[in-house]
């Protein structure tokens, strides 16, 4: 996962939270938010983790097929069941079965949804008999599940048994801090994909990436970055690359957004943005930013968010390091070693250290 929002990073204490326990949980999100990627969290984060993580879109189920999917036959069931099937509950036995689309599971479906998630038990079509299943059920829907639930199209016991234990994973738009990280990873992705060797993206390119609304969120972002890299002859990747809409050529349509977005989150970015309006460059030493230098090494990118939530707990806890440890969800010695890291650790700052001349130091520090 890309950390590069508050948002992001209160989705990730969640799911540390849930991932310890087999509970069932519904994950909501547009499509392309990534809510598959927050069900393999839970997984390898879990219990079940040494399991299968089965996925089955609920989009694809054919209606006369629907429950023989699910829950399997015997042979002879029905006119083509020349084998036995296992079907996907109990393909996933010991892991984690992830329905996504869990909205477009049928009606006449959803009451043996419900039984087999409150009893976990599932009756193959065409056999007396009853299995048990030991999974983690994550369901997931982009479609407003309570809305369906009004309208007759979703039963509400499914639904309230669904959403004990909720995540909701944030459309791209409201947390566009987040795109030129992603940018850096999609780009490096698929250098490695296809031989290429692109090492800079420029000022204008990068305006227009983070102006896009990106209806499609991350999903459509990186196969904007795909096309991207498959288009450009160069190391660079440029505004004519792009396939998305970015009114002209023009870079200053999208500067002011541009720092608005990455102020909070990259102030060193925004202080070479206002440094040196008048070039087309992050950097201003050249014409485009280079991947190599921060944001778009993955590393960096992960030093300077922990270098700013360290330096952001230490401001609300007024500098004490056992309060700052909580906040960040690690223990004090975590943040004490992040302190050595960053080049702040003299005197050990095991006591009150307020807003004074060392938090500045700490902003100041490389890296």
């Amino acid at each position: 996962m890309v950390v590069r929002s508050a948002q992001v990073r209160k989705l990730l204490k969640t799911i540390s939270r849930l991932s310890p326990y087999k509970a069932t949980v519904l994950i909501h999100g547009e499509s392309g938010t990534g809510k598959e990627l927050v069900a393999r969290a839970l997984h390898t984060l879990g219990p079940v983790a040494g399991g299968p993580f089965v996925t089955f879109n609920c989009s694809n189920l054919v209606e006369s097929l629907a429950e023989s999917q699910l829950f399997g036959h015997v042979r002879g069931a029905f006119t083509d069941a020349r084998e036995d099937s296992l079907g996907y509950f109990r393909s996933a036995n010991g892991g984690t079965l992830f329905l996504d689309e869990i909205g477009e599971l049928p009606l006449h479906l959803q009451p043996k949804l419900l039984r087999a998630v409150e009893t976990h038990e599932i009756q193959p079509v065409g056999s007396s008999r009853s299995y048990s299943v030991d999974i983690r059920l994550v369901a997931a829907s982009n479609r407003d599940l309570l809305a369906m639930v009004k309208a007759g199209q979703f039963r509400d016991d499914l639904y309230y048994r669904l959403n004990a234990a909720a995540i909701y994973v944030p459309p791209l738009r409201e947390r566009r801090e987040a795109i030129p990280a992603f940018v850096a990873h999609f780009v490096e992705h698929f250098n490695r994909l296809f031989g290429k060797d692109v090492k800079f993206v420029s000022r204008a390119a990068l305006d227009a990436l983070c102006a896009n609304p990106w209806p499609g969120n991350v999903r459509e972002l990186g196969h904007a970055i795909e096309t991207a890299v498959l288009m450009t002859e160069g190391d660079r990747i440029d505004l004519d690359d792009l396939t998305i809409r970015h009114d002209g050529a023009n870079p200053k349509a999208a500067d002011e957004p541009l720092e608005t977005l990455l102020a909070n989150g990259a102030p060193d970015l925004a202080e070479n943005r206002a440094d040196n309006s008048a070039t087309d460059c992050v950097n201003p030493s050249k014409r485009c930013f280079q991947m190599a230098s921060w944001p778009y090494s993955l590393d960096s990118v992960i030093r300077e968010a922990s270098k700013l939530a360290l330096i952001r707990a230490l401001e609300a806890t007024e500098g004490n390091c056992h309060r700052a440890a909580e906040l960040l969800g690690v223990s004090r010695y975590t943040v004490y070693r992040m302190l050595n890291r960053y080049g702040l650790a003299e005197g050990r700052l095991y006591g009150s250290l307020r807003k004074t001349s060392r938090l500045d130091r700490l902003r100041a520090a490389p890296g």
